[in-house]
């Protein structure tokens, strides 16, 4: 983090360039490339002292918002500082690479002080919040098991327990991991000492120091410790015995980390790192806290099986080099010839495996490195690796979950690959990929891909008009994969297509803490919204909504919306910023929660309404017909 000092230079540099005086005179781009995030380690674009003069700045209108909107000398994005209140002060900062925003500082509360920074794109999910405004991260809100050991290693730099004890659960978090009887108490003692012991584990410590790299996560897979298992009265997905790769002046060492659990988007340790402060092994404590599982230092998260030589720190190396190549990459071509060079390196580590499971593992990355790439164009010449790598899976472990994982990455790639031809025909496209969808499926129906498969006929079916076409294959989900998230969702994708003429309720708490049952509108007609702050069309949708209230709102027209997002807070910001005249249900989750599972909303709008007699009259509403509809039901 940036020091006082800096952290009241940025602020002060803030109020100069985006108070109201300069909003209306416009401050130049070099004045708006001089501001900095005010957390450190984010690697951004800031153009050559040469090139500065060729930027621009501009006031737009980003979505709700205004601001200004810096850009490049090609025109790519550079900075976007936003106004998102219309207060006339700017509370958002965003800062760009390669014209894809890969962090921000955001003022939720408007008092002209950054509390929330959030890392995006290829940088990483790290969310943060500063309660007290210092600059410093109080509470991750949303954090990976990898950027978990990236933090402790900045930590034990310095032995800032304030830095390690956000790593830990709060209070809250603890409370709702359902833990009971001694195994609560023991977990509650790991928290309440673990910064305390996390200084005196730091001062003693030899592996890590101001020049150390953080190089890599491993772990085993991750595992659950089921609801029932003594102490345990909830599903717990932990990491047991996981550890952090480090590079201290060319030399490859290991930290033991030991257990680290997910609560919601973020990963928690539940204690100061286990072993030896001085040991380069993982010796020191071999069983889990959870489950005991040995994990033998394979270079990421998900492999086991291959100890920590000379050879492999060879492979952990480059692919820490060509990690570092593809963030400093220019061109097109640079991020191909670097990808394949990540690829190839990959194939080494299959090549050297020496347990089945870590080569399957190492494998399922190969297909999702090459289908990745060549889905989002970096690897134009992949999909024959793709297509290869898919034959030989198949050959030796015929129908095997591993030859479907790898042969739906590779259908999928050449489905997208097919799209960027601009002279495609995208009908015949589509007929062939939903006839390779049907024989994947008889080729692989127990596989986890499959219902991934079928749900994507049952969409495109219903799309079509087609929709007892589209029953079937979300019944098949439903028997075939009941208990997954896909089951579930399925279940409620008939559960909506059935919805006409039956009776609607939903129930809930609104976004600022109201309870909700839409049964007291019976005798009005009701509009339940399904919508997202990311979804354009929904909010468009949203200015006819007001229409149709200020027109029918009188005579017995109510509305409910529905917040598909994944972040309360992020919802939170645009209500503050566009105000609704009708209340919003939420639920962490977002197209996983339990309001788009109940009714199977698989894309966003989706407008249900409810006539006077509490049942649905139309579950698959355009806004075009809202008032027609409200016209027939309010007399």
């Amino acid at each position: 983090m940036k020091s006082q000092t800096a952290r009241w230079a940025m602020a002060l540099g803030v109020s100069m360039v985006c108070g109201t005086s300069v909003l209306a005179a416009g401050p130049t781009a070099e004045q708006a490339l001089q501001l900095q995030p005010i957390q450190e380690n984010v690697e951004y674009q800031t153009p050559d002292a040469n090139q500065i003069p060729k930027c621009n700045i501009g006031a737009e209108k980003v979505g709700e918002a205004t601001g200004w909107v810096v850009t490049g000398p090609n025109g790519e994005r550079l900075r976007v500082f936003l106004d998102t209140n219309n207060d006339k002060k700017v509370d958002f900062w965003a800062y760009y690479k390669d014209g894809v925003e890969v962090y921000r500082d955001v003022d939720s509360d408007f008092n002209g002080k950054a509390d929330q920074y959030r890392w995006l794109g290829m940088a990483g999910t790290r969310w943060g919040l500063d309660k007290d405004e210092d600059g410093l991260v109080d509470q991750w809100k949303m954090i990976s098991a990898e950027e978990v050991s990236a933090e402790l290693v900045e930590a034990a730099k310095t032995g800032d327990a304030d830095r390690f004890a956000a790593l830990l659960p709060t209070d809250a978090e603890f409370k709702s991991l359902g833990l009971t009887g001694e195994r609560a108490k023991e977990v509650a003692d790991k928290i309440e000492n673990g910064a305390e012991q996390f200084v005196a584990w730091s001062r003693q410590q030899k592996l890590i120091d101001k020049g150390t790299k953080w190089v890599h996560f491993g772990a085993t897979r991750p595992g659950t410790v089921p609801a029932g298992t003594e102490g345990v009265t909830k599903d717990l997905v932990v990491y047991e015995n996981a550890i952090v790769m480090l590079d201290k002046a060319g030399e490859h060492n290991q930290l033991e980390l030991g257990t680290l659990v997910r609560i919601g988007d973020a990963w928690r340790l539940i204690g100061s790192p286990a072993g030896d402060p001085g040991a380069t092994d993982l010796a020191a404590n071999p069983q889990g806290y959870f489950f005991s599982v040995s994990y033998t230092g394979s270079p990421a998260a998900g492999q086991a099986g291959m100890g920590v030589g000379s050879e492999i720190q060879e492979i952990l190396t480059s692919l820490e080099e060509l990690d570092q190549k593809m963030a400093q990459a220019a061109s097109a071509d640079q991020r191909e010839k670097v990808a394949m060079e990540r690829i190839e390196v990959i194939k080494k580590v299959i090549a050297a495996a020496n347990d089945d499971e870590m080569r399957e593992n190492w494998i399922k990355q190969l297909a999702d490195a090459l289908s990745g790439g060549i889905q989002t164009g970096e690897l134009s010449q992949g999909l024959g690796q793709l297509q290869s790598l898919a034959d030989q899976v198949e050959k030796r472990a015929p129908k095997s979950d591993l030859a479907a994982y790898v042969r739906f990455r590779e259908m999928s790639a050449g489905y997208t690959q097919q799209f960027q031809d601009p002279k495609a025909d995208y009908a015949k496209i589509q007929e062939a990929w939903l006839a390779k969808l049907e024989g994947f499926i008889d080729t692989y129906p127990k596989s986890p891909d499959a219902a991934e498969a079928m749900m994507q006929l049952a969409i495109a079916h219903e799309f079509a008009g087609e929709e007892e076409d589209a029953k079937k294959w979300y019944a098949r989900i439903r028997t075939n994969f009941s208990g997954t998230v896909l089951g579930d969702k399925a279940s409620g994708a008939i559960r909506r297509l059935d919805a006409v003429g039956k009776p609607f309720v939903i129930r809930g708490t609104t976004v600022d803490g109201k309870k909700l049952d839409s049964s007291g509108a019976k005798g009005s007609a009701l509009l339940v919204h399904y919508w997202a702050t990311w979804c354009e069309p929904c909010k468009e949708d949203m200015a006819v909504i007001r229409q149709m209230q200020a027109k029918y709102g009188a005579r017995g027209f109510q509305v409910v919306g529905v917040s598909l997002d994944s972040s309360a807070d992020e919802l939170k910001q645009y209500l503050t910023a566009n105000r609704l005249a009708w209340p919003q249900l939420y639920e962490e989750g977002g197209l996983d929660s339990r309001y788009a599972i109940e009714m199977g909303v698989l894309t966003l709008p989706t407008m249900i309404l409810v006539g006077p007699d509490g049942k649905v009259v139309s579950r698959s509403l355009h806004i075009s017909q809202l008032d027609t509809e409200l016209g027939k039901l309010i007399k």
